[in-house]
């Protein structure tokens, strides 16, 4: 027995890590090296497949989030305007019967077959916001567009003014079809519904 001690010593120590003063069993002698190996495999498959599950997410919520862009409003350049005010012909009311407006969204007069009622636009350099709402017989059969000024101040320093707008709402046809139709025995009335039951599309400046 006392020969075959130093075997089994040599045999105990090639199976066991030293650890400070003691010894450990090593991977190899308990097994647990392929579950190791397994696990670390396992690990790197589920990181693998997280990332393809994140990238294939992104790719579909992008064109969710293009979609609920506000659609690009639509520019018309060197629009001729003029401007007017309460103090003329037309008083305080437009011709839907409301009062008009100078501020927020501010009236604005023009031939509605050009640019029909309700039409509303921006304009670019001072970035004030009209709406059509009246119309004059200076106008019709023309592209320009009067705007309301608060004063009469303000509408002689407005002046003559070549201007780009940009278009946010267009007008109604049938709107202002419904409001002209009654007022047929005005000649300037009768050209705008003429112009505008002729075409099935206004015709726009652009």
């Amino acid at each position: 027995m006392e020969k075959r001690q130093p075997r089994i010593e040599q045999n105990v120590r090639s199976n066991c890590t030293k650890a400070g003063n003691y010894l450990l069993p090593s991977p190899a002698s308990t097994g647990k090296q392929p579950a190791y190996a397994r696990m670390r495999i396992f690990l790197r498959a589920s990181l693998l497949g997280s990332l393809s599950l994140l990238a294939a997410s992104c790719a579909l919520q992008q064109p969710a989030r293009l979609s609920t862009r506000a659609p690009t409003s639509q520019r018309v350049c060197r629009v001729r305007t003029t401007a007017y005010t309460h103090t003329e012909a037309g008083g305080r009311r437009n011709a839907i019967g409301t009062r008009l407006s100078g501020s927020n969204v501010m009236s604005a007069a023009a031939d509605w077959s050009r640019w029909p009622l309700g039409t509303k636009f921006r304009i670019v350099d001072t970035d004030e916001i009209f709406q059509v709402e009246d119309y004059g017989s200076a106008l019709i059969g023309t592209q320009t567009i009067d705007l309301y000024k608060t004063s009469r101040l303000a509408m002689r320093k407005w002046g003559v003014r070549f201007v780009d707008i940009d278009i946010l709402e267009w007008g109604s046809t049938e709107r202002s079809l419904e409001v002209l139709g009654p007022r047929c025995r005005n000649r300037h009335v009768r050209a705008m519904v003429a112009s505008l039951t002729k075409n099935s599309q206004i015709t726009r400046p652009f």
